[in-house]
């Protein structure tokens, strides 16, 4: 999936004070937590009031009124009833990633493991820890993929103190999750996954793994927000908290009141390297089904249909006139992907998808994921302002999804601010472009222009303008200057940028006025 151009620059912030401790980062992590929780307070007598009482809420208090005041819920017997199901996972690195992983944590990256470096570094293994949780009495294991994925050997620390040998029966990079076994020689105690769809923020949440190598810690908080996109993936939807979890707790369970798991600890924000109150974890709703599908297959499969999409802006939604920035709108089509194959073209605005409404790529990607391959999809899509339904039968999602992807004269667009030059095959081979890719390269952006302020740069390829493919700068400049003249204000180019095609909203009106 493509993202909207100006989204690293909305990210920015936030990486320069350590966000990307994200889970699919690729580099050994060590360990966060994140939550969900259903823990009712405890009123002034002791008891606990049901479900219905612990979630009405009321308008703003009377004046006068005041809250009864509770006492803060005590974790103690949770802790002791779910503490021999969580378990240390030590695992030795391969040489390569050894040696890479040794240098301590850096400001912006994801978390390392706890590690024990050796004065011999290059003689010796790497140790990496981290944590994950019994999820069966047969000894199966979930744990993050970043906490095993570069592992020579595996063993799991159980509470009572043995030590076994673990095998990895699978890992799904693009959740970051990965499942164990364990053979103990008889029934293991275990954690039941609970429904991470219910979690609402503001509810109390229990962490538990083995942050520094200290087995065992638990620590408490609240869930600050769910759903939560930190830019990891496709499939984001992370619980966010603020229960602190440091290096090591990556892979440890996130509990509810009820002994239940919501969460599996994987990252957090931090500009020091520990914890400061945020961090995101796996919802169990997603750790039920990526675990089910590797214990059952050792891998998990995926509906596929090769598009690339991006978020609806509101320059973009004034250019495709769009009555709403709401749908995820196809940047490419893959060829002979299932979707080109349904006739699925760039410039299409994705609805729903088998009656779910689809609001962003993010909800397009998990919903396409969710269809089994080989099964017919209901497509509702909106092309050239008509609404039209596009049945598509959904391929399985390959390994490793690898990125797809003239002659004329300069021409110049002085109303957008952008410098054409025809695409040629010196160029072609030097953007690393396809043979036969048509278009016009933009050789220069003028300051303050409308293209500058969209983010155009020299060295985009311009291959579409508003759903009209154009081949050449004299295409390209017929068909802006057309759609500025027909129907003002706005227009959107489909751009080749570092490989991967992406729309481009440039509103002239806001230049004018702003000038």
């Amino acid at each position: 999936m493509t993202p909207d151009p100006k989204a690293p620059q909305a990210r920015t912030s936030l990486r320069k004070i350590g966000l990307t401790a994200v889970l699919l980062a690729g580099t050994a992590l060590g360990g966060y937590a994140a939550g969900h929780a259903s823990f009712a307070a405890v009123d002034a007598q002791g008891t606990t009031p049901n479900a219905a009482q612990s979630t009405q809420t009321t308008s703003v208090n009377p004046p006068g009124t005041q809250l009864a005041p509770h006492a803060l819920p005590d974790f103690s017997a949770l802790v002791s009833q779910v503490k021999p199901a969580v378990v240390s996972i030590t695992t030795k690195l391969k040489p390569t990633a050894a040696v890479d992983d040794q240098v301590g944590p850096m400001q912006g990256m994801p978390f390392p493991f706890n590690q024990m470096v050796p004065q011999q570094p290059k003689a010796r293994a790497v140790e990496a820890r981290g944590s994950g949780f019994i999820i069966d009495a047969n000894g199966t294991i979930v744990t993050n993929n970043h906490v095993v994925k570069d592992a020579s050997s595996v063993s799991v620390t159980l509470d009572d103190g043995r030590q076994l040998d673990a095998k990895v029966v699978g890992r799904d990079p693009r959740t970051d999750i990965a499942v164990l076994k364990v053979d103990a020689g008889g029934k293991l105690p275990f954690i039941q996954l609970g429904n991470s769809r219910d979690v609402k923020p503001g509810e109390w949440v229990v962490a538990m793994g083995n942050p520094f190598g200290l087995g065992g810690t638990v620590t408490a908080g609240i869930v600050s927000a769910v759903s939560r996109d930190i830019g990891a993936g496709p499939y984001d939807q992370f619980i966010q908290i603020d229960a602190p979890i440091n290096q090591g707790n990556s892979g440890g369970p996130l509990f509810t009141q009820d002994g239940k798991v919501i969460g599996m600890n994987t990252a957090i924000l931090s500009p020091s390297g520990g914890s400061v109150g945020i961090g995101f974890a796996v919802p169990s709703d997603m750790i039920r089904t990526i675990a089910s599908q590797i214990e059952k297959d050792g891998h998990v499969t995926r509906g596929f249909v090769g598009v690339e999409a991006q978020s609806i802006t509101a320059t973009t939604a004034k250019a495709l006139h769009l009555s709403e920035n709401s749908g995820a709108l196809l940047a490419g089509v893959q060829p002979d992907s299932p979707a080109a194959k349904a006739g699925l073209q760039p410039g299409d605005v994705i609805q729903s998808v088998n009656g779910t409404t689809i609001k962003n790529p993010r909800d397009l990607a998990l919903n396409v994921a969710n269809v089994k391959p080989g099964d017919e999809a209901q497509f509702t899509v909106l092309r050239d302002g008509k609404t039209q339904q596009v049945s598509v039968k959904v391929g399985e999602m390959p390994n490793e999804r690898l990125a797809s992807a003239g002659s004329g004269q300069h021409e110049r667009h002085g109303q957008v601010g952008l410098a054409l030059a025809p695409l040629s095959p010196e160029m072609r081979n030097q953007l690393d472009l396809p043979d036969g890719t048509k278009g016009a390269v933009v050789q220069g952006v003028r300051p303050g222009s409308p293209a500058e302020q969209a983010g155009l740069q020299p060295g985009d390829v311009i291959v579409g303008v508003n759903t009209k493919p154009v081949s050449n700068p004299a295409e390209a400049a017929a068909a802006m200057r057309h759609s500025l003249e027909g129907k003002g204000g706005a227009i959107a180019l489909r751009v080749i940028r570092d490989g991967q095609p992406v729309f481009v909203g440039v509103n002239t009106d806001q230049a004018q006025n702003a000038g």
